[in-house]
């Protein structure tokens, strides 16, 4: 102990028990350095999308490299280096925020090393164009930058608009209550070149600071500033759901009553809010009116051809399969016509069927239908124009029907049915219905055409009677309950054309439904006029003779002559 600051009781000497120990074959050693699990990410490097004088970023992560420094390297298309800034953000996957700003047009490479190594994709190519976009010109809107509605733990939204800005990249970064850049990981996608799409999960509650950036540089207003909310007790908004024709992906068109319904049972007690975004973040004016305590009918009327997204909250979160992206076409004129019970509902396991009548528009038909089950489709040609389609769903819920002409929805598609579970209280193939009012001729119009529908075989279930004619207009059906299971039914059809008639017992057409009948006009014998030489005095035996008979007026039937002799 040659130090006299060192005591015998606070010096220790170690001695080797086993200097000749050599370290076993596979056994754990400090992590060796290894560049090739280092991966950088963002717009800095990507081929395309940065312009001149807007800083370019990227994130470079070394999480599972070992240990090492980053070293970057810019090279402007002259071999020149520019400056890039390197900031070490000490979190959890150790990674580095890095930024340059280019200063020329041209072909950049950026030279990523780590721990003297480059790493795996390096060096990126990038091409840097003219001088970067105009931040002032752009906007954002949307549900995630509000100061109030968003909750912690749900998915939220914005857009970002950027017409008439120039050249520039889209940047997002979301600070949390404590500061940290690195919780919240927003989702850019692009919906047009000229519009993008921002999603993020903010993770607790608290103040959150939303920054948007174009080219570099904060678009107005931001950063925003977000009051994240906690998920309030009790109330359940992903067990309310959303059905109608106003939310589905397609068929919609402009100025059509886009109509939904939102079912909130067993949600508990909340505020339902219904907000419609139109091309350009527009807010599209939408009609809620509350049917019962938990249903509530939607209705808006788009005004311009592009995507609509339809967010639905209930007490400040979204619903299940909330928001939903709606591709509304160009308003359409079609003389096809669709109709039936199988566009309104059915049964699992039962047929549902409808008529699409095309009126003489030519074009290729089909059909999709969209539902908790797939459907198998039938199609009867009828050779008159019309025909005759089934499809047989095999799980209860609503199904999306769409008629195409052309590959494109036709007007008022897709029709939205709602399948009941299968039950084996009533079974509609067993009604049967009969009558001269269901013959395909014999029915005059202005006169009473009756028929029997008897559903004593087929248990009980609601019966439903419609009848249309050419012009699709309904013709009324007026049905007496027998109490015996059976019903006497009569209609008086007025003009002179095809009427078509569906007998739909518990949702379902019965066999032989749908009916068509030809309704003629009727026959009046008084209107009929007689004369000529034939049937005037004078007449002589053996001498040919003629008369006239005129039915113009008198309507359709046959004519027949009987000549009798004075004596009968």
């Amino acid at each position: 102990m040659c130090n006299p600051k060192v005591d015998d009781l606070s010096m220790m000497t170690y001695l080797s028990q086993f200097p000749n120990a050599k370290l076993k074959p596979g056994a754990p050693v400090r992590p060796r350095t290894n560049p090739a699990r280092v991966r950088a990410y963002g717009p800095g490097i990507e081929p395309t999308g940065n312009s001149v004088g807007a800083p370019a970023r990227f994130t470079v992560e070394t999480f599972s490299a070992g240990r090492g420094t980053v070293e970057v390297i810019i090279l402007n298309p002259k071999g020149a280096q520019e400056p890039c800034e390197v900031v070490f953000n000490n979190d959890r996957n150790l990674t580095y925020s890095c930024c340059y700003t280019p200063t020329m047009e041209g072909k950049y490479r950026v030279i990523v090393k780590f721990a003297s190594k480059e790493i795996p994709k390096s060096p990126f190519e990038v091409s840097v164009e003219g001088a970067a976009g105009d931040a002032s010109k752009c906007s954002a809107a949307g549900p995630g930058l509000e100061k109030t509605g968003v909750m912690a733990t749900r998915k939220t939204f914005f857009e970002v608009f950027t017409k008439g800005a120039g050249k520039g990249n889209v940047e997002v970064s979301i600070v949390d209550p404590h500061g940290h850049k690195d919780t919240v990981k927003p989702s850019i996608t692009a919906k047009t070149e000229e519009t993008f799409y921002v999603e993020y999960t903010p993770k607790e509650s608290g103040v959150h600071t939303v920054n948007v950036l174009f080219a570099g540089k904060p678009i107005p207003k931001s950063p925003f500033t977000v009051n994240v909310a906690p998920p309030p007790p009790a109330v359940e908004p992903k067990k309310c759901y959303a059905t109608g024709r106003g939310i589905q992906p397609k068929g919609v068109r402009v100025k059509d009553h886009a109509d939904f319904k939102v079912h909130t049972k067993d949600a508990g007690k909340g505020e339902l809010k219904v907000q419609v975004v139109g091309p350009g973040g527009i807010d599209e004016p939408c009609k809620v009116k509350k049917l019962d305590d938990n249903t509530y009918e939607c209705v808006y009327i788009p005004q311009k051809i592009g995507i609509y997204v339809v967010n639905i909250t209930f007490s400040g979160q979204h619903i299940s399969k909330s928001p939903f992206k709606v591709e509304v076409g160009p308003l359409k004129k079609s003389n096809i016509r669709a109709y039936g019970p199988g566009l309104e509902g059915g049964t699992c396991g039962m047929p549902a069927d409808f008529v699409v009548e095309t009126n003489g528009e030519t074009g290729a038909l089909g059909f999709s239908i969209e539902g908790p089950s797939q459907a198998k489709i039938d199609c009867k040609d009828n050779g008159d124009g019309s025909a005759d389609v089934t499809y047989w769903p095999t799980a209860p819920g609503e199904y999306a029907v769409h008629i195409l002409c052309d590959e494109e929805d036709i007007p008022n598609s897709p029709y939205m049915a709602q399948i009941q579970p299968q039950t084996d209280l009533y079974d509609a193939s067993k009604v049967t219905a009969y009558g001269p009012g269901l013959e395909k001729d014999g029915v005059v119009a202005n006169s009473w055409a009756e028929f029997t529908v008897d559903t004593r075989k087929a248990g009980r279930a609601p019966l439903k009677i419609t009848c249309y004619d050419k012009d699709y207009k309904e013709v009324e059906v007026q049905v007496v309950d027998n109490k015996d299971g059976t019903y006497s039914c009569r209609y008086m059809p007025k003009k002179f054309v095809k009427h078509t008639i569906f007998v739909v017992f518990g949702g379902c057409n019965i066999p032989n439904s749908p009916y068509r009948v030809y309704v003629k006009e009727p026959s009046n014998p008084s209107k009929v006029k007689v004369y000529g030489p034939g049937v005037s005095k004078g007449v002589k035996t053996f001498e040919k003779t003629h008369f006239i008979v005129d039915c113009k007026e008198a309507g359709p039937g046959d004519v027949a002559i009987a000549l009798t002799d004075e004596k009968g």
